[in-house]
């Protein structure tokens, strides 16, 4: 990549960083980048944020030459907190579960998957293959019920009052004021709740001293349980469980059934898979929190913290902000029901991790489609700017090659206003976009998918029943009656031009110069203000007559959508 671009860009300066740590710490051996999400409810568009930020680092590290392994460690071994609002097939029954991990409570009902943590997870895990995402995906729950950890677990037993002091340093402390990029609201902090981010456990208001590890209950299977005694030569451990009542006593160096608690957990992950980048969300990274803290207990693990930038916030426009444990909140496949993964990439891609964003569910997804649009003519004509130039690289393509495009991408509002007007019928849909360029049709609808199916589904499930566009049958013989003589000579010149200008570009030029001509000017005349209210009466005069609002999609593509007879008899030919 060529120098300009590596001083303009985020993912290559990450990259040259975390490949000079990685020769630093661990030479020979493969980089190691790593995120954490927790299936404990839908996983939103915020928590893509944790994969795509290491996976744009990885993979161009990737395509430089490097071996490097993206670990995304699944925090199913987490307790379950509450019981989402909304998510289908839940009720106030699953509160009977809270405390048990997430591998061990059923998946809502009628799913097809063995539990809550793979019901959650199977979603993003078809969401990350799209996106082009390539990992090495790790279950906690595996990890810890095989005993990989077991020498970690004991360890951090032995050293838990070195633990402990370290914890104590911030237990104390009144954390200072957050200085916020902007107002964050509960829900957005809620959202924000990442992998094992649930209470921020350290481990600490246990009766018989402090104690790094939780045991989940050999009889409920819930961790409202409290470690009574330890005995570092035996690692005989004893606790009680304060839902069910069960008490035993246990062998740490043979028991596989608990986790260290989550300030503990991270680092020692840290330093069990040499993860040398790392982000993290604003929830991580005020002081005292897991980051922070983690990056002393790793030296008692004998590693190092990784690189780990903080991440910003990513909001949603057109759809209220839920937390992640909600039913309804947006999530990487929601999004790309209606956006190509191009486009969902590009737009964690081209933003520095510490600025927020938007993901936009409303009208403005068609305005965000244009600028990718106009990115992508940039690119061909060789006018990109280099940083905008490596933003379209990592969207459009992996290291392992060019993920599927659409073979001729129309403009997503075009597709979006037909869409709207044929209501998903095949036929009147190729008819319309075969005409929008004559010299040029499209001879099938294959040649605009993905990107129409996308446009679709986006009107379909996005927009409201009373913004879509409904074609009159019959023609308002009452406001054609109203009409006075200017009125009724603008549509007899619109409709005399209908044949010579019947294509996407023609029509448009009609549109806009009928008012011209009826002013006295030449159709090419440039645009004054009176010209351009002129104009915007003869367009809503347009729409009232032909679906019955003073607005609605663009009007060339809306004529070419009602096709030339029936715009003669709505506009009483």
């Amino acid at each position: 990549m060529a120098q300009s671009s590596t001083e303009t860009d985020w993912v290559s300066r990450f990259a040259d960083e975390v490949i000079a740590e990685s020769e630093r710490r661990a030479p020979g051996k493969p980089v190691v980048v790593a995120s954490g999400l927790s299936p404990s409810g839908p996983i939103h568009l915020g928590n893509l944020r944790e994969v795509m930020t290491p996976h744009l680092v990885a993979d161009e590290i990737r395509r430089r030459g490097h071996e490097v392994r993206h670990l995304i460690s699944w925090d199913d071994y987490d307790r379950y907190r509450k019981v989402p609002n909304g998510v289908t097939g839940v009720d106030e029954s699953w509160a009977e579960h809270i405390g048990k991990p997430l591998t061990s409570v059923p998946a809502p009902a009628g799913s097809p998957h063995a539990s809550w943590a793979e019901h959650f997870k199977a979603a993003m895990v078809e969401a990350l293959a799209e996106l082009g995402v390539e990992y090495d995906p790790i279950s906690q729950t595996e990890q810890y019920t095989s005993g990989v950890y077991r020498e970690q677990i004991l360890h951090a037993m032995r050293h838990r009052g070195d633990i402990d002091a370290i914890l104590d340093q911030y237990r104390t402390k009144k954390a200072p004021k957050k200085q916020s990029q902007k107002p964050v609201d509960e829900a957005e902090l809620e959202a924000a709740e990442g992998s094992g981010a649930a209470g921020e456990d350290d481990g600490s208001g246990g009766g018989a001293g402090y104690f790094p590890y939780k045991p989940y209950c050999g009889q409920c299977e819930k961790d409202l349980t409290t470690v009574t005694g330890y005995d570092d030569e035996t690692t005989e451990l004893s606790y009680t469980c304060s839902s069910c009542g069960f008490a035993e006593t246990v062998k740490l160096s043979e028991f596989n059934r608990g986790k260290l608690v989550w300030k503990v957990d991270w680092p020692m992950r840290w330093a069990y898979e040499g993860v040398i980048f790392e982000p993290s969300g604003v929830d991580h990274s005020s002081p005292g929190s897991s980051f922070q803290v983690g990056g002393q207990i790793v030296g008692i693990f004998d590693g190092v913290q990784p690189i780990g930038p903080m991440y910003a916030f990513v909001g949603i426009s057109g759809m209220a902000k839920m937390s992640s444990s909600r039913g309804g909140v947006p999530t990487p496949a929601d999004a790309l029901q209606i956006m190509e993964p191009q486009l969902l990439r590009w737009l964690y891609a081209r933003r520095r991790p510490n600025q927020s964003f938007k993901i936009a569910f409303d009208q403005e997804i068609q305005r965000l489609y244009d600028e990718w649009d106009k990115l992508e003519a940039k690119v061909a004509d060789g006018t990109v700017l280099p940083a905008d130039a490596a933003a379209h690289a990592r969207a459009a393509r992996t290291a392992a090659g060019e993920l599927p495009r659409t073979p001729r991408p129309l403009p997503y509002r075009t597709l979006a206003s037909v869409m709207d007007i044929t209501a998903g019928h095949d036929e009147q849909t190729l008819r319309i976009l075969t005409e929008l360029d004559p010299e040029n049709p499209v001879a099938s609808l294959d040649e605009v998918r993905p990107r129409l199916d996308r446009a679709e589904n986006w009107i379909t499930t996005q927009v409201p029943a009373d913004q879509r566009t409904i074609v009159r049958d019959e023609p308002d013989t009452a406001l054609l009656g109203s009409l006075d003589d200017e009125g009724r000579e603008s549509l007899r010149l619109l409709l005399e031009g209908l044949d010579t200008h019947w294509s996407l570009d023609g029509l448009t030029t009609l549109v806009y110069g009928v008012p011209k001509v009826m002013a006295g000017l030449d159709p090419e005349a440039k645009p004054t203000p009176e010209l351009k209210l002129a104009q915007r009466s003869f367009f809503a005069l347009l729409y009232k007559l032909l679906v019955s609002r003073e607005t609605g999609p663009r009007l060339p593509t809306l004529l070419l959508a009602v096709g030339a007879d029936r715009v003669r008899k709505l506009l009483g030919a």
